[in-house]
């Protein structure tokens, strides 16, 4: 059984580490793709906007779809419909296959978010113990993966399919090997079993076996303004650096990169955080360290001052996300993946509000001032802080459960 657990782990890494690679090959050649198909710039927000919608439609669907088929099965099909559409993206010649591209990959990747998260909190709660930031930090590895095969692509001027081709025909075939070895919640053998009766009676305590939208709530407004956040860094950076602090264009391309770096390593770390000082210490810094972060960037007398105020934003929030899902598996532990896909709802709710709030703002107002705002929504995150704190169950007050190696042992095991 550790062996499985084991191999369950490390498969399902791969895949958030695919995805992560994948995504980012798509977004940093955005460029690219609009002089390709002659996307004109009034286009290109539908374009982008359409992305995260038929995200959100693949994450509600997935919801409906897992009551039917395992999490594991859904993962294992949506990521390679991933990786092709994304040379779809790349090989077509109009614009209505562009299109086409966008709205298959768009539909998949809600599937293939949801899946993956459903599966790392089952993990998880199997492990009994933080496991979930690792899975981001594998995501954030194939973010800077990706970002940086997209510079080589742009640096050599390849054409866009020759860019994606090769990265998918090597993740595709990994990623469908690895797929063999994912663990669905209920493979977890003695654990999930022993596991079974508390999370019946966590759910009988929280009033039946659905999902109480008023609990996952505030989980669901720190999930959107994390994305706020991200959505603010990843589209603005560059442009905030070269407008308001006058930085060179090649110093501009460096926020992003240290900011996916520093997200890397805040996930990598923090895991152990979350088992020695407990979720919501984890959550409540790092929405100090990010709203810090946005307000150094906001009052920030030059470039450099600016990139060290993405750093810390990139420190702060790269705990939020998993740590959300995480605590809504543990809210709803006996109907998480229900939980999971209607919070991954608000990824892409944070991501479609966030960009343009802080555009229109920064017309209308300033790109310092504008900065305020994410910086705001993020101390927010401190008001919902208690939503992350371990629920009570039968294993002695705390959020975790057993590990494999002490089932069986008795309570002198335990």
């Amino acid at each position: 059984m550790t062996e499985v657990l084991r191999r369950g782990r490390a498969s399902l890494a791969f895949s958030f580490f695919a995805q992560g690679a994948a995504f980012a090959l798509l977004v940093t050649r955005i460029p690219a793709i609009q002089d390709r198909y002659g996307v004109s710039d009034g286009q290109l927000p539908i374009f982008l906007a359409a992305v995260p919608v038929l995200a959100g439609v693949g994450s509600v669907t997935t919801e409906q779809l897992v009551k039917r088929i395992p999490a594991s099965r859904l993962l294992r099909w949506s990521q390679p419909v991933v990786l092709l559409a994304l040379v779809g993206v790349g090989s077509g010649d109009a614009m209505a296959a562009l299109a086409l591209s966008l709205a298959v990959f768009g539909l998949a990747v809600g599937a293939l978010d949801a899946s993956m998260n459903m599966l790392g909190v089952s993990l998880q709660r199997t492990y009994g113990r933080s496991i979930m930031l690792s899975f981001h930090a594998a995501y954030s590895l194939g973010g800077i993966v990706g970002a940086s095969l997209a510079w080589v692509g742009a640096h050599w001027h390849l054409a866009l399919w020759l860019s994606y081709l090769p990265v998918v025909a090597v993740l595709l075939p990994a990623a469908l090997v690895a797929s063999r070895w994912y663990v669905d919640g209920d493979a977890g053998g003695a654990v999930a079993g022993a596991g079974a009766a508390g999370d019946v009676e966590d759910e009988k305590s929280r009033g039946g076996s659905g999902v109480v939208f008023k609990l996952l709530l505030p989980l669901c407004l720190v999930m959107s303004f994390a994305y706020i956040g991200d959505s603010t860094v990843s589209n603005w950076s560059a442009k905030y650096l070269t407008d308001v602090l006058g930085s060179s264009e090649q110093l501009a391309t460096v926020p992003y990169n240290v900011y996916m770096v520093t997200t890397l390593v805040g996930r990598a770390i923090g895991d152990f955080g979350v088992r020695r000082f407990g979720a919501a210490a984890v959550v409540r810094l790092g929405a100090l360290v990010a709203a810090a972060g946005f307000a150094v960037v906001a009052v920030a007398p030059g470039a450099w001052v600016g990139m060290g105020g993405f750093t810390l934003v990139g420190l702060g929030l790269c705990v939020l996300v998993p740590q959300t899902f995480a605590a809504a598996g543990r809210l709803f532990p006996g109907a998480s993946d229900a939980a999971i896909a209607r919070l991954n709802v608000f990824n892409y709710v944070g991501f479609l509000v966030g960009s343009p709030l802080v555009g229109a703002l920064g017309d209308a107002w300033s790109y310092r001032g504008a900065m305020v705002v994410p910086m705001v929504l993020v101390l927010v995150t401190l008001v919902y802080a208690r939503s992350f704190v371990a629920q009570p169950d039968r294993y002695g007050g705390g959020h975790e459960r057993p590990r494999t190696a002490d089932v069986g042992r008795g309570s002198n095991g335990l």
